[in-house]
């Protein structure tokens, strides 16, 4: 199995599912020539012209509200929204129209539209470019929400996506795409509403999302080191949610930490502790927590900006604080 980025895996997702799929097209700012802001899209106006790689006005609004209507008369579209920040622009075309027209017609009406966005600090893109807003979308219904943590996942979840008859909020992180990771040439998928285990262990298990994987295995490996043994759940798709995974997991453990980038307050952090509490009460022996950035806007200043989002050491000094047994 070769190793490639996190970009190559996306890009050759959308190559794969547009040669497949004629009805398959991208629609973003800059997409063509510049191959979209995180060069994703590199190449694929060479590929498949101008017809199906279409470079937008710098608007939010009208690449979701183009999306979505020709998601309903019967294209599959890839909207790029360049960075999750940008989406407060697009939200009543996403929350109002795409999330909720499936409904409101019986399900005769399909909208099959992927909206592909990335989000996350730690580039020092300040306060309007580094937010994490899943949580946001995870609270309206109709909406799939699926947030990648490496390349063998976004690669296998986008062709998914893509392939799903109802919207999907695919977002990625800006820190991973030239993270690589072992990704198959034959074609294979990974289906939306499964979690998956990345660390078995038996002491505490970690729910993290998206790039909080990475440096929540950083942490694993050092409390290994310690003796106390880390099990790393990664939801993959925040709606919907594989509970089985998690509820397994506690049972075997008694102890859970949820890990995310976005700030603490109304997080999808707080979401999962509500299930965990509701769910998995008879087997957890301690409280679960969350750990999440500071309630602050995201500064430009890099010691500031690292400080604002959860570290590594941010993780090991919680473990150790609150779950390792005397």
């Amino acid at each position: 199995m070769r190793n490639i980025t996190y970009r190559e895996a996306i890009r050759e997702a959308i190559i794969e599912e547009m040669n497949r799929d004629e009805r398959v097209f991208v629609i973003g700012e800059d997409v063509g020539v510049f191959g979209g802001t995180f060069g994703v899209m590199k190449g694929l106006l060479d590929i498949f012209g101008k017809e199906r790689i279409l470079n937008s006005p710098v608007s939010e609004s009208a690449i979701a509200g183009a999306a979505t209507g020709a998601a309903i008369t019967g294209m599959r579209p890839i909207a790029e929204i360049m960075f999750i920040d940008f989406i407060t622009i697009a939200t009543d075309q996403i929350i109002n129209q795409a999330a909720k027209i499936r409904y409101m017609f019986g399900g005769k009406a399909k909208v099959p539209v992927v909206f592909r966005t990335q989000g996350g600090g730690g580039r020092c893109w300040a306060a309007q470019h580094s937010q994490s807003l899943e949580a946001w979308f995870t609270h309206i219904p109709g909406l799939k929400v699926v947030m990648p943590s490496s390349p063998y996942f976004a690669k296998g979840l986008l062709k998914s996506a893509i392939r799903d008859n109802n919207p999907v909020m695919f977002i990625e992180h800006k820190q991973l795409y030239n993270v690589e990771g072992p990704v198959p040439e034959e074609e294979y998928m990974v289906p939306i509403g499964k979690g998956h285990l990345i660390r078995e262990g038996k002491d505490l298990t970690v729910i993290a999302t998206s790039f909080m994987v990475n440096k929540a295995l950083e942490a694993a490996e050092e409390l290994a080191k310690k003796g106390m043994s880390i099990e790393i759940i990664d939801p993959c798709t925040l709606v919907p949610l594989d509970k089985e995974i998690i509820t397994e997991s506690i049972k075997k453990t008694n102890r859970v930490l949820v890990v995310q980038e976005a700030c603490k307050r109304a997080g999808f952090g707080s979401e999962l502790v509500r299930i965990i509490n509701e769910e998995c009460f008879d087997w957890l022996d301690s409280q679960p927590l969350v750990l999440g950035a500071e309630e602050v806007p995201i500064p430009f200043c890099n010691k500031l900006e690292k400080l604002a989002l959860p570290q590594v050491e941010d993780i090991l000094k919680t473990i150790e604080k609150k779950y390792i047994r005397s």
